[in-house]
């Protein structure tokens, strides 16, 4: 009994070791990196792809959306806490799209994490959702991102040649469209 016991603690601590690095350098995106590469369907509906300024069929990444700031937010349409935020993200996006100095700098999209594509138009019908949301089935992107707890905010400035940068990154606590807009114009220094 004691060598039994014995052995399944060694064989617990192995795992545990091997495990560990790997479950240890996943971490959220953090402010001054860049934003892990993945990439997203370009949206079938001409409206999502000219609010994102993309043209075409096949995929595309962030900082190829024509932006200067991009907020994502990983969401699940299971997360009550994604549920009960929605009314208020769409409240900031129109208040970008109707700030005429913000309209075409700023985008927002939604990453649906473990989510299918009808989940993900589920989601987007019951809490009519303007902007465009991608699903992330198989939690690839949200692998990449650290697998972050939703919903997880992440704040992208693009630069004019191209490069990016996280200039902010927030689990949950979205205190609303205009507050939230504040923090997103400090952090970017979007004028």
């Amino acid at each position: 009994m004691k060598k039994t016991f014995a052995h399944s603690m060694i064989l617990t601590l192995l795992i545990l070791f091997m495990v560990y690095p790997a479950v240890a350098d996943n971490k959220a995106p953090q402010k001054g990196e860049t934003l892990p590469a993945f990439n997203l369907p370009i949206p079938k509906t001409s409206a999502e792809k000219a609010y994102l300024g993309l043209s075409g069929e096949g995929v595309f990444k962030i900082p190829q959306i024509k932006a200067k700031v991009v907020i994502v937010e990983i969401y699940s349409m299971y997360c009550p806490f994604c549920q009960k935020d929605a009314p208020g993200i769409n409240e900031l996006y129109h208040l970008i799209e109707k700030t005429p100095g913000l309209k075409n700098k700023m985008k927002i999209i939604g990453i649906g994490a473990g989510n299918t594509p009808f989940e993900v138009d589920t989601f987007k019908k019951t809490y009519q959702v303007p902007f465009p949301l991608f699903p992330d089935k198989d939690f690839t992107i949200h692998k990449a991102c650290g697998e972050v707890r939703t919903p997880y905010f992440i704040v992208v400035k693009i630069n004019d040649d191209g490069s990016h940068r996280i200039v902010h990154s927030q689990l949950g606590d979205y205190p609303g469209p205009e507050p939230f807009l504040d923090l997103v114009l400090k952090a970017s220094e979007l004028k």
